[in-house]
C-alpha cells in the first residue's frame, strides 16, 4: 500500500540542500511511497535535477513563509499560516498525507501539530519520543522535552504511545515498558514517579518496573517513560558522553607512531562500531498523542539522516501507528481508575 510523506522543505539548519536530496534517497528505498514537497518553490527546483528515477512520486506544494529556528512558537503559529511547516501538517489533517515532517523549529512544531492535528481521546499532551540505541537494540523515550512539568496520568499516557510505536514500528506485541526513577525499588522517587508506577502496574502493559539510568543502554526496556525534563537531561547528557567518548579515542590514537599503527589495524573494527552506532540511523522522533502523524528530525541533519528519519515516518504510517495508540487508550481509559495522591 502506498503511503505518502509531507515534508517541510525549508525547515532545519540547511533546508532544501538537504531535506529535498533526503527525499529522493528515501524513496529510492522505498518503491511504494511518496513525497509532497512543501517549501519555496524557487528554492527547491535547483536541487531537482538527480529526481529523474522518482518522476511521478513527487509533487511539490508551494509556501510563502519560513518559520525560523529561534522564532516564536506562538508568533508562529499566529503569523505563519502559510509556512511550509504549516502547509505540511494542513496536508495531513485533509488526508493528502499520512505523516509530516520538519528539522525546523521544534516549539513550533509542537504548538503548530497541536493546533491543526488535534490531540487524540484521553491524550492531554503530545510527547516526543525518539528512538535510542541500546546493548541489544534500541528504545523509544518519552518525552524528551516537550513536558517539562507532568502529573502520574501524563506519564502513564507516554507510556500507552511509547508501547503503541514500539508495537506498530518493531511488530512486538508486548514491549516492555520501564518507569524512569533513581532506584529500582518501588518506594523509590517522588510522588509523581511513585504514583505512575501504580498506575502502569494496572494499566495492562508489559510493565517492567524501575529503570535506573544505567539501564537505559543496557536495553532492560523496549519504552522507557520520564517526564521532559529529566528525559531531555538524560539525553543530552547522553549526548555529550558520546562526544567526548569519540573525541577522547581520537586523541589516543593520534598521540604516537605506535598509536597510530593500532588505529589502522582497528579500523576495520572502529568502522564497524561506527556504523551501528551512528546516530544518523535514529532521527526522526514522533510527536505521540496527535490524530495524525509529525515528525521532528534533527535541525543540524545531513540527508543520511534525514532520509532516516523519513524512514521511520513512513514505517509509522503504514503500520497505523496513531490508530493503534487510539484505540489502546479506549481500552485504557475503561479500565483505569484516576490515580489519587496519598494525603499527608
Amino acid at each position: 500500500m502506498s503511503h505518502t510523506i509531507a515534508i517541510d522543505c525549508m525547515g532545519g539548519d540547511h533546508g532544501p540542500s538537504i531535506t529535498v536530496p533526503a527525499a529522493f534517497a528515501f524513496l529510492r528505498k522505498h518503491r511504494k511511497a511518496r513525497v509532497i514537497l512543501v517549501g519555496q518553490e524557487e528554492k527547491i527546483k535547483p536541487f531537482l535535477a538527480t529526481s529523474a528515477d522518482c518522476s511521478g512520486r513527487y509533487e511539490i506544494v508551494h509556501a510563502e513563509d519560513v518559520v525560523a529556528m529561534d522564532e516564536s512558537p506562538t508568533l508562529a503559529l499566529k503569523n505563519k499560516k502559510k509556512s511550509s511547516m504549516r502547509l505540511a501538517l494542513n496536508l495531513v489533517k485533509s488526508g493528502q498525507a499520512d505523516a509530516s515532517i520538519s528539522a525546523g523549529n521544534t516549539g513550533a512544531l509542537m504548538a503548530m501539530s497541536r493546533f491543526v492535528l488535534k490531540m487524540l481521546p484521553g491524550i492531554d499532551r503530545p510527547a516526543l519520543c525518539p528512538v535510542m540505541p541500546t546493548a541489544n537494540g534500541h528504545v523509544y523515550m518519552l518525552d524528551l522535552g516537550a513536558n517539562v512539568d507532568c502529573n502520574a496520568e501524563h506519564l502513564l499516557q507516554f507510556g500507552i504511545m511509547g508501547a503503541m510505536l514500539a508495537s506498530s514500528l518493531d511488530h512486538n506485541e508486548r514491549p516492555r515498558v520501564g518507569l524512569l526513577n533513581i532506584g529500582a525499588e518501588d518506594n523509590k522517587g517522588n510522588e509523581v514517579v511513585r504514583g505512575a508506577g501504580i498506575l502502569l502496574k494496572a494499566s495492562g502493559l508489559n510493565f517492567v518496573g524501575n529503570v535506573e539510568g544505567d539501564g537505559i543502554y543496557r536495553g532492560e526496556a523496549d519504552v522507557i517513560v520520564c517526564d521532559g525534563f529529566v528525559g531531555n537531561v538524560a539525553l543530552k547528557a547522553s549526548e555529550g558522553l558520546a562526544r567526548m567518548l569519540g573525541e577522547a579515542l581520537k586523541q589516543e590514537f593520534s598521540r604516537s607512531l605506535f598509536s597510530r599503527l593500532l588505529a589502522l589495524i582497528a579500523l576495520p573494527v572502529l568502522r564497524r562500531f561506527k556504523a551501528n552506532h551512528d546516530p544518523r540511523r535514529y532521527n526522526g522522533a514522533s510527536l505521540l498523542g496527535l490524530r495524525g502523524l509529525s515528525m521532528k528530525s534533527h535541525g543540524s541533519a545531513d540527508a543520511i539522516a534525514f532520509a532516516h528519519a523519513l524512514a521511520r515516518a513512513y514505517e509509522a504510517a503504514s503500520n497505523k501507528a496513531v490508530e493503534r495508540i487510539g484505540a489502546k487508550l479506549a481500552e485504557s481509559r475503561k479500565q483505569q481508575e484516576p490515580y489519587e495522591p496519598e494525603s499527608e
